[in-house]
């Protein structure tokens, strides 16, 4: 099975309220269960029919080292917009196009501040708050998660 379609199917679980997904293609199945204590751990397996399945734990060093970092972002003074959904990032509508807020911009509420690409689908992201743009988080091109801070506004 692709890796990109791979991808898809768990970003699709992670975003949906399915609890279990399981797909046959050829000889290949994979199965992605989304752990109710965790949203964000899914369990991926990929073998021929008929093999032993093997259940993969999900990594924990990785999330104990964010865990600091996440404490000292967690600071911002202001009006925090976070990311309703999993995707990717965007400035600008376009590449080459100019960014749709900078640092110290003035926005409105419902005034455009970004696009996250969820599944081939370009998703605006608006203010809910008007004020001034104090911070920007994420980098373009960077995939976020749902609820990740994205933008602080004063």
């Amino acid at each position: 099975m692709d890796l990109r379609k791979l991808k898809t199917l768990i970003d699709l679980v992670a975003e949906s309220d399915i609890a279990e997904l399981e797909v046959t293609e050829g000889e290949s199945k994979v199965r992605i269960v989304k752990s109710s204590a965790m949203p964000q751990n899914q369990m991926v397996m990929m073998q021929p029919q008929g093999m032993p399945q093997y259940h993969a734990a999900p990594p924990a060093a990785p999330a104990a080292a964010a865990a600091p970092v996440a404490a000292v972002a967690a600071e911002p003074t202001g009006h925090v917009v976070k990311s309703p959904m999993v995707g990717t990032f965007y400035r600008s509508s376009a590449p080459g196009s100019p960014a749709f807020v900078e640092v110290g911009a003035v926005v409105k509420e419902g005034d455009t501040l970004c696009i996250i690409e969820a599944m081939k689908l370009l998703n605006e992201i608006d203010a809910d708050k008007s004020g001034t743009i104090t911070q920007i988080l994420v980098e373009n091109g960077q995939p976020v998660e749902f609820g990740q801070p994205l933008f602080v506004i004063g």
